[in-house]
């Protein structure tokens, strides 16, 4: 019969929290706003998520019956949401990385991918700050910039949306051998044990 202490005892540390979590922006060099953005992000990311897995299936027929099959891997863009201040740095940087992509006059701008792709992180975060899990979205680059609603009859903080579109994700625990995952799990009657896979 199941207890409540047993769900207590597998659900460590009282379970993740959406709460508790740090976005690390980056920002190309020709992005001269870049370097206090990226601190700013830190503070001013309001809301964001841990990326999907997601592999296609593909579909055969074989005799009126359809057998499914691992098809190819689609990565889905990233969505960041963050609290605009006073003097628009992170959205002017923004905005700027967005131009050095294609000018806002002009059909012209960065060629190269090195030029404006960057790597961007997100960690999930314990009750004291400590990462415990973190995915970085590679070759990053925004393709979106949201409009920021503005009202008498609304008084708030304002916040903007910025989507990524990336090549691929990793995460600090599904590379290397296997899977590369290791982590402490408490199970009643035998403690804390470490299970790898």
């Amino acid at each position: 019969m199941a207890k409540i202490s047993d769900f207590k005892a597998h659900l460590s540390s009282g379970g993740a929290r959406t709460n508790q979590f740090q976005v690390d922006l980056s920002f190309p060099s020709f992005v001269t706003l870049g370097a206090i953005a990226g601190i700013q992000g830190r503070f001013l990311c309001k809301a964001t998520s841990l990326p999907s897995s997601d592999i296609t299936p593909m579909e055969v027929m074989y005799r009126g019956r359809p057998v499914n099959f691992a098809g190819e891997r689609t990565f889905q863009p990233w969505t960041v949401t963050i609290y605009n201040e006073t003097s628009f740095n992170i959205r002017n940087a923004m905005e700027q990385w967005s131009h050095g992509i294609q000018n806002l006059n002009t059909t012209q701008g960065l060629v190269a991918p090195r030029s404006y792709q960057v790597d961007m992180n997100v960690h999930q975060l314990d009750r004291n700050g400590a990462p415990v899990k973190s995915y970085t979205f590679n070759d990053a680059f925004p393709t979106s910039i949201s409009a920021i609603n503005l009202d008498y009859d609304t008084p708030q903080i304002e916040v903007f949306d910025v989507t990524f579109t990336y090549n691929y994700w990793t995460s600090n625990t599904a590379i290397g051998n296997g899977f590369g995952i290791s982590t402490a799990v408490q199970i009643p009657g035998l403690g804390s044990q470490v299970i790898g896979f």
